[in-house]
């Protein structure tokens, strides 16, 4: 072979690997991205849940400090995340703002009444949790009504399962899709060199000695599409709390470099397993059903 076509050799295989480089990179990028919404989903469903509340409207009779105290006495409850008092003169300002007009020089007076605005802990966010809820402050006497929609409870609840369920089931099948192209990007740039190994298993290279090469050289293959995966994966993260302003935290979380570990190991266990395999096959090929 002159020197030409062996520098057209080496391009070919530089270009295959980089392809194939890139085509696991971007499969295990995919896998990584549907992992996150698995490892996060219980976070985010109960970061939906913990900002649907209720709110707390109370008789136009009742004292200020009245108010305050029940709003303390509520904070202290195990199911409470947050409590915001409003006062009437706060709820005035506020609708002032949204109607971009004075209504309570036009009325005479404010109508609006005092109320706390009350946050609930993820596990407590459902119909049945909140109708107990409410039937307790109604015992209150300072208490007019508590005010929530119950039809978005309980959709809020009803579809968080459903999407779980959905993204579950779409990660498996994802998970066998990544297998498969990963796979075949191997077998196709072990096919490239069958005629190397059947020359070494000529002049009698043992089966291990022949794997080994093609094995190292896919693990590290493997462990750098694992890392630009997780790089490109890190890069969404971040613009992702970025767009959320900081209320989730993706990048310091725990699921989030177990993750990163889980696509480095997949990367390098598929293409490790599929080499050995697809290497495996052509070392057992017969010579004449290589040009096949």
């Amino acid at each position: 072979m002159s020197g030409k076509d062996k520098g057209v050799a080496k391009n070919r295989l530089r270009s295959a690997y980089l392809t194939s480089l890139i085509s696991i990179t971007l499969v295990l990028f995919l896998l990584g991205v549907m992992g996150g919404l698995i490892l996060n989903a219980n976070r985010l469903s109960n970061h939906v849940k913990e900002n649907i509340g209720f709110t707390v409207v109370f008789e136009d009779d009742i004292k200020e400090a009245e108010m305050i105290k029940v709003a303390k006495t509520l904070n202290r409850r195990d199911y409470v995340k947050e409590v915001l008092y409003n006062s009437r003169e706060q709820a005035a300002e506020i609708m002032k703002k949204e109607l971009g007009e004075d209504f309570v020089d036009f009325l005479g007076y404010n109508p609006l009444p005092a109320t706390i605005d009350v946050k609930l802990f993820a596990k407590y966010a459902n119909t049945d949790s909140v109708e107990v809820i409410e039937k307790q402050l109604l015992e209150y006497p300072e208490v007019k009504e508590v005010v929530y929609q119950k039809s978005l409870v309980h959709l809020v609840n009803e579809n968080v399962q459903r999407i779980t369920i959905f993204i579950l089931g779409f990660a498996i099948l994802l998970m066998l899709v990544a297998w498969a192209l990963i796979n075949n990007t191997i077998r196709l740039m072990v096919y490239s060199r069958r005629f190397l190994i059947n020359t070494m298993k000529i002049v009698g290279a043992t089966s291990s000695f022949i794997r080994k090469p093609f094995i190292y050289k896919s693990f590290w293959q493997g462990l750098l599409s694992g890392v630009f995966a997780n790089g490109l994966l890190y890069m969404c993260l971040y613009y992702i709390e970025l767009e959320l302003f900081g209320v989730v935290s993706f990048i310091e979380n725990i699921n989030t470099f177990i993750l990163f570990g889980a696509v480095m190991g997949i990367g390098i266990f598929i293409s490790v397993v599929s080499t050995f395999f697809a290497v495996t096959k052509f070392i057992r090929l017969k010579t004449d059903k290589l040009y096949a």
